[in-house]
Formats: C-alpha cells, structure tokens, sequence
C-alpha cells in the first residue's frame, strides 16, 4: 500500500513539520506584538515618572489630577472607571447569567435561533452608538426618575448602565459555554435522585460551572473597564473623586481619548500621562486574568 511506501511517509512527516513551523510562527508573532505593547507602556510610561514634577507616591496616592497644574493624583480617574465598571457588572452580571441559563437548559431550539441572533446583533453594534444611546436615551430616564437636579447631564450611572448592556452578550455567551460544558451524566445523576428542573441548575449545574463562570465575570470586568468611547461620552471630562454615581467624572480611557485628541505637544508630561495610564489599565487587566485563571484553578480542584 502507498502508505507503506518510506517516500510517503518522509513526505508526510516533512509536510507536518512546514504546518507546525508555520502554527509556531503564528503563535511567537502573538506575543512578540504583546512583549511590544508591554516595551511601549514601559519606555513612555518612564519618561513620565522620571519627569521631575512626577511624583510616583504622589500619583498613586493624589486626590487630584490636574497635569497643567502639575497635579498627578490619578485616584479620581482610577474611582471613575471602577464605578462605571461595577454598576456595569450589577447590570451585566445577573441578566447575563440567567440569559445564559435559560440557553443552556431551558430555551427550545426556536427560542435560541431568535435570541442568539438578537445577542450577536448586540455585540456588533459599534460602542460609539452606545456612547449616544447612553447620553440621549439614558442619561433623560434617569433624570426622569432621579430628577433634573441630582443627576447631572454627564454622569457615571447612565455610562455604566450601558457598559453593562454592551457586555452582556459576552457574558451571555461565554457562560452559556461554561453551563453547556458541564457533564450530562450529573444532570441524569440529580434528576434519578429526585431533582426538579430547577433544583438542578442552581444546585448542581452552576456550582459545577463555577470554574468557567468566574472566569467569564472576570473577563467581562476587564472589558468593562477597558470600554472608552461609552465613558467618553457619556461619564464626563473632568477628573473629579466622587463616589455619587450620578455626577459626572472621568476615566482612565475617557482621559487618554481626551488628551489624544488635543492641542497636547510630543514627549510632554502630558503626553507621556497617557502612557502610564494606560500601563496602569494594563497591569490591573493583567491581575484580573491572574485571579481569575486562579480562581478557575480552585474551584476546579474543588469538583475533581
């Protein structure tokens, strides 16, 4: 047989070894292009601490950000992109899992050939039509509800509400996959010992799911606090440290958008600002994909 022949099977082998070169190759050009994004933050973010109107204490620690002042307080843009973020995680977090849940265990064939179309139309909507849903439709519900006066026309609720929308399909589907991975012999398992529906989705479903669902949430945090054109304009452009949802405030990313935009010279302190705000979103992106493959890990050991 050919298969026998050794010019086949050097043939073969010769073959294989091109594919897996190639695979490698595609795999080391994905982390040269992270290992140069890291080299980038890293240089611009230096020329910036070693400015001498930085102060690396005062910016962790400062009140206030004012770089024409020489300010470098970065907590109240560090405060407004948690607040966005969580009240998008509150939003986000519930409806997506029970949208996920109800794929996953309950919804008929039908029910998901119309709501999976529904939720991927929601992920390609482009953010900037986001950012004006939110400064048009729900920035006036809450001021219709709160009223006028306590909710101003920039605010932080109205852009994390809608943040927390934007998410949504991706916590929709990737705890779908999380729920839908989960053995169907511990479904069987739970229904022979007298489980309800109901009782075996939350009582042995979800806790197996665990791993993949924390890891979702994680992800979707990271997402939610990357997210720039929403904050920018719908959060605000001034940095302010307020812990009242409805004033307005900016983000970290709303602040970069802002100074990226602007009359701002080349190798300035504030030009370099950017940089460090950004190696700033990197490395807390970074912790939550560290907790979070760690949290994956517990919970996994957990269930074997």
């Amino acid at each position: 047989m050919a298969i026998d022949n050794p010019h086949f099977r050097k043939k073969s082998r010769f073959h294989e070894r091109i594919i897996e070169t190639v695979m490698f190759l595609f795999a080391l050009f994905s982390m040269l292009i992270t290992v140069g994004i890291v080299v980038i933050l890293v240089r611009e973010s230096y020329l910036f601490f070693s400015d001498p109107q930085v102060d690396l204490i005062g910016f962790l620690t400062g009140k206030n950000w004012q770089p024409m002042i020489h300010q470098f307080g970065f907590l109240p843009l560090l405060n407004a992109t948690f607040t966005t973020s969580i009240i998008a995680m509150l939003l986000g977090i519930p409806i997506g899992l029970f949208v996920a849940i109800y794929l996953a265990e309950y919804a008929s064939d039908r029910m998901r050939g119309i709501l999976k179309p529904v939720l991927e139309i929601l992920a390609g909507i482009p953010t900037i039509v986001y950012g004006y849903f939110a400064l048009t439709f729900m920035t006036p519900l809450l001021r219709s509800l709160f009223g006028q006066d306590v909710v101003e026309i920039y605010n932080t609720a109205s852009a994390g509400l809608v943040i927390g929308i934007l998410v949504l399909p991706l916590i929709a589907t990737m705890a779908e996959d999380a729920i839908s991975s989960v053995p169907k012999e511990l479904r069987l398992a739970a229904y022979a010992l007298g489980g309800t529906k109901i009782e075996t989705t939350f009582k042995v479903v979800i806790p197996a799911a665990l791993s993949g669902l924390s890891a979702t949430f994680l992800l979707a945090f990271s997402r939610a606090i990357g997210e720039t054109m929403v904050v920018a304009l719908a959060a605000g452009a001034g940095p302010k440290l307020t812990a009242n949802p409805f004033k307005a405030a900016e983000t970290i990313t709303g602040y970069i958008v802002r100074i990226s935009g602007g009359d701002v010279s080349y190798n300035s302190v504030d030009y370099n600002s950017i940089f460090a705000l950004g190696l700033v979103l990197f490395i807390i992106t970074f912790i939550l994909n560290l907790v979070s493959r760690k949290i994956s890990t517990i919970f996994h050991q957990e269930y074997e």
